[in-house]
């Protein structure tokens, strides 16, 4: 098992893999995109452009409140990293969620990290780590959101309930470390230098609460332009709703970037707020949006990772 994983690594690590890697993951998402387009156009009409503004805005605020809480994270396990060297790392390797499978974006997380002296195991824990916070955080939401949610999603994601108390126990830091040094023992890696403490968890945390707040909003927003009330039973609705989606989306793992399937539960969420109608287009529009955030931030960090390459190689 170690020499397949020494091996896949190493493979990894190789610039046309790389290079073809990054290509790869921007064409899917431009896919997305393109793929939806008549929908989205349809759909749009309607829209009060600000509305979609203020839902794109949101989206972009969201990422960004995402990579926040992976920064905290990664400071309280031993790496502090200046704001556009996180921005870079980041957010090139969340194009990764667009490749079937679940573990793309870590890896390229692992190897971006690389390049700044972080160590891979290290960058590894880090991005699983947020993962589980925010399945955790995003399961607490959805179960906040029951209330206002229809009698079918009630019986359809009741499991959400019972399954908390399993990740919430993970989380706790005396238990992560302990799982952590297993997982890199068995794989034959050394422990980690600096374990996962309470403050780290709570920033991450944090982070990760408000960051699915102004997700739930962007959607709301679009919700209203389609006809959906302004109210603060459905703000909490898209709030859990969208936490909900995203948790089962992800853990559809050989989904890319839970295509389909976050869409098919926010769907649900919405069922009893807009018609059938409203609720493709405010499903769609969401998709879109927070890709166009992904690939705004991730076109960006690209950029700016080339810039800097440049002037390194001039010096």
């Amino acid at each position: 098992m170690s020499l397949l994983i020494k091996k896949t690594v190493d493979a990894l690590r190789s610039t046309p893999v790389r290079v073809g890697f990054l290509v790869l993951v921007v064409l899917l998402a431009v896919y997305a995109v393109v793929s939806q387009w008549d929908d989205i156009v349809a759909a749009m009409a309607g829209m009060n452009p600000l509305l979609l503004l203020g839902s794109l805005l949101a989206g972009v605020i969201y990422v960004l409140l995402t990579m926040l809480a992976w920064r905290v994270l990664l400071a309280d396990m031993g790496t502090t990293l200046p704001l556009s060297a996180a921005f870079r790392v980041f957010f090139v390797s969340q194009l990764g969620k667009y490749m079937p499978g679940g573990v793309w974006n870590i890896l390229a997380a692992a190897e971006l990290g690389a390049d700044h002296d972080i160590p891979r195991r290290r960058s590894v824990s880090v991005m699983a780590v947020t993962v589980i916070v925010s399945i955790v955080t995003g399961a607490a939401l959805a179960v906040v959101m029951m209330p206002f949610a229809s009698d079918q999603l009630r019986d359809s994601y009741g499991w959400v309930s019972w399954t908390l108390p399993v990740f919430v126990v993970m989380l706790l830091p005396p238990v992560l470390n302990r799982l952590l040094a297993l997982v890199f023992r068995l794989t034959g890696r050394p422990p980690l230098e600096h374990p996962v403490s309470w403050s780290g968890i709570g920033a991450c945390t944090a982070w990760t609460l408000v960051a699915w707040a102004v997700a739930g909003i962007q959607v709301w927003l679009l919700g209203i332009g389609i006809g959906m009330a302004g109210s603060p039973a459905t703000l909490a609705l898209c709030i859990g709703g969208y936490a909900m989606a995203w948790t089962v989306g992800f853990l559809i793992v050989f989904v890319p970037a839970g295509a389909g399937v976050r869409e098919g539960v926010l769907g649900l969420v919405l069922a009893g707020s807009l018609t059938t109608g409203g609720v493709v287009a405010v499903v769609l529009l969401s998709r879109v949006v927070l890709t166009v955030a992904d690939l705004v931030m991730g076109g960006g960090s690209l950029l700016t990772m080339r810039r800097v390459s440049g002037l390194r190689r001039t010096k």
